[in-house]
């Protein structure tokens, strides 16, 4: 074990996060940065689908290229955070989600659904560095026993990104051009119109851009301010050798399911709400009402890291689980409003799961946490697949409500998990 040469300790100013409110800041603005950004991709899909004439599954490609930078860059973003630490690999995230956001310029200049697919990989590329920093960081940052709730609140700050930026990007991005249609143009009236779609796209992401970098240069100047120590592991791939234990084992495969789920729901809903047999209403209309999806599980997170603390974590994410399927066979199986508040209320319900399972899977890693988030992190390529089996699904049988049936088989799994893992580790 040996202390990270390359991330030096400032005399006098790092600290170990016990006694450390403005890094847990600094934690806090990361999660409802890369939430924010993350749920973008909901707002998107439908103005894309719309504009290149895509199916189902092929509009999910949208999350296929954003989620499965997981796969290829969670265990490099562990080895970086060993090499370089917390804080400059924060950096490094961000000015790569930077770089993601400016990729939408070439994809808007040329009207292009690949290009744009480009883009996204990039910014889940930045998005994976940041995630895999901030989770095992907000550990970090307060004592073991209070990781659960501490991981669970600063979830929530994720859930007001998720809120927000929805918000905005229904606005720009469905609003100005609501009342046109790809479908009802041909031949140069319809590349006019993708291009000027593609701009209100590209605008949004601009301003991030410009957000993203002015972050990374603070990040940047607080470089020296947390005194590490981590396992020296020598290849990235040694954290491979953590799936041995099957908790964590279990939590992985938990985390693929989960974020698989809530993307697969979260993308669905502009087209669900829109169909006739729900709401029948327009895409912006659909679009104003992702935040509700959003902002559940902004509401039971801040709810959750108080229960967490006083009902075991295993215990609640089965309850919650098993409240999932529950809202989902209503919701499959209703009709008007009822069809659609059901489904949106399955945000309430995920509010906790992903920082349970986290934790549940992370207990007694210690030192090698950072490997441990990597492996976990990578997990998150279930946003990449599970959506697209989904459209899939979806487009084989011919109803978004049948290919619901899919996110209720992740969270079968995970309630399982729940009750698996209901009782702490005991380390030795």
């Amino acid at each position: 074990m040996q202390a990270m040469n390359s991330a030096p300790a400032a005399s006098g100013d790092a600290s170990h996060g016990y006694d450390a409110p403005d890094l847990r800041i600094f934690v806090f603005a990361l999660f409802f940065i890369f939430g924010g950004i993350t749920s973008l991709n909901d707002i998107i899909i439908p103005k894309l689908k719309e504009l290149f004439t895509l199916t189902h599954a092929s509009a999910m490609l949208v999350q296929t290229a954003f989620f499965f930078a997981y796969a290829l860059f969670s265990l490099p973003a562990a080895g970086i955070v060993r090499r370089f630490g917390y804080m400059r690999t924060a950096s490094i995230g961000l000015v790569t989600m930077t770089a993601g956001c400016l990729l939408f310029i070439p994809a808007s200049a040329n009207a292009a659904f690949g290009l744009f697919l480009v883009a996204l990989f990039v910014l889940g590329a930045g998005i994976t560095i940041v995630q895999v920093v901030a989770n095992p960081l907000i550990s970090l940052l307060g004592k073991p026993q209070s990781a659960s709730s501490r991981l669970t609140f600063a979830q929530g700050f994720n859930s007001l990104g998720t809120t927000l930026f929805p918000l905005a990007g229904s606005a720009l991005i469905l609003g100005g051009l609501a009342n046109q249609s790809a479908s009802t143009l041909t031949g140069a009236a319809l590349d006019a119109y993708r291009a000027e779609s593609s701009r209100t796209i590209v605008h949004t992401y601009l301003g991030l851009a410009v957000a993203l970098l002015v972050i990374a240069a603070v990040v940047w100047t607080r470089r020296n301010r947390l005194n590490e120590e981590q396992e020296d592991a020598g290849s990235i791939f040694h954290a491979l050798t953590l799936l041995k234990r099957p908790r964590f084992a279990w939590g992985v495969a938990c985390i693929f399911l989960y974020v698989g789920a809530e993307v697969s729901i979260g993308s669905l809903i502009v087209n669900y709400l829109m169909q006739p047999s729900v709401w029948g209403v327009a895409d912006k209309v659909a679009g104003d009402h992702v935040p509700f999806y959003w902002g559940g599980a902004l509401v039971g997170r801040f709810i959750g890291a108080w229960v967490l603390t006083k009902v075991s974590p295993g215990k609640v994410l089965a309850a919650v689980a098993a409240g999932a399927i529950t809202l989902i066979l209503i919701s499959a199986n209703a009709q008007g409003a009822i069809a659609g508040w059901s489904l949106l209320a399955i945000g309430l319900v995920n509010s906790i799961m992903f920082p349970t399972i986290f934790s549940l899977a992370s207990e007694g890693l210690g030192k090698r946490a950072a490997e441990g988030s990597g492996v976990i992190a990578t997990a998150i390529v279930g946003g990449a697949i599970v959506p697209y089996l989904t459209g899939q699904l979806a487009d084989t049988s011919g109803s978004l409500q049948f290919a619901l049936v899919l996110p209720a088989l992740c969270y079968l799994v995970i309630a399982a998990y729940g009750v698996f893992a209901r009782k702490p580790v005991v380390v030795a």
